[in-house]
């Protein structure tokens, strides 16, 4: 990274040559990097500020967690199922934490089919996915066939290529830095 600018400001827009609208959209945060979570939490704000009904499934975070962006969401009316059972390495029993994260699935199914959502976030979805805790079939096709006006922001690590290429618009984070490899603990306010 350089402190030198490289380049001028654009002077043209780079404007696909057809634009068109869509009931709903499909974005994928994925990527080792921070933000994934954060920025579909952003997107929830945007939805909610909108007036649109939002639900959140959480795969992993427990909801005995005391996180920020679910006092926030609740606050604001968005439905919020923590329904993880926190950090794998953590775990006494790995098979609790699958059929968990099963149930979580079935939730998240039902708000995808329901239409009474205009977002549903799967935050940390990629995780069971990639385990086999669940079809990922199954989870690209639900996501493939839901109510046609449920947008749907997916996160977590290593998303899986179906989920990709389903996806409208995929992000990857990737780290540069991160205060947790120079022996930063998490912090509260801005992790979580």
């Amino acid at each position: 990274m350089s402190d030198t600018p490289t380049d001028a400001p654009p002077t043209e827009h780079q404007e696909p040559p057809e634009l068109r609208r869509a009931d709903s959209l499909v974005l994928v945060n994925t990527g080792n990097g921070k933000g994934k979570s954060t920025a579909a939490f952003g997107t929830m704000i945007r939805s909610v500020a909108r007036g649109w009904p939002v639900a959140v499934v959480q795969f992993l975070k427990s909801g005995k967690w005391n996180t920020g962006e679910e006092k926030v969401a609740r606050d604001l009316g968005v439905e919020w199922f923590a329904i993880g059972e926190g950090f794998t390495w953590d775990s006494e029993d790995l098979s609790r934490d699958e059929a968990v994260a099963q149930e979580a699935w079935s939730r998240a199914a039902a708000l995808l089919g329901s239409g009474t959502h205009r977002l549903v976030v799967l935050d940390e979805i990629t995780y069971p996915m990639n385990w086999g805790w669940f079809d990922t079939d199954e989870v690209v096709a639900a996501i493939r066939d839901r109510s046609p006006k449920v947008n749907v922001v997916c996160t977590g690590r290593d998303a899986p290529a179906t989920l990709l290429e389903l996806a409208d618009t995929a992000t990857e984070m990737r780290v540069l830095k991160h205060a947790y490899q120079s022996g930063i603990r998490a912090m509260k306010g801005i992790d979580y």
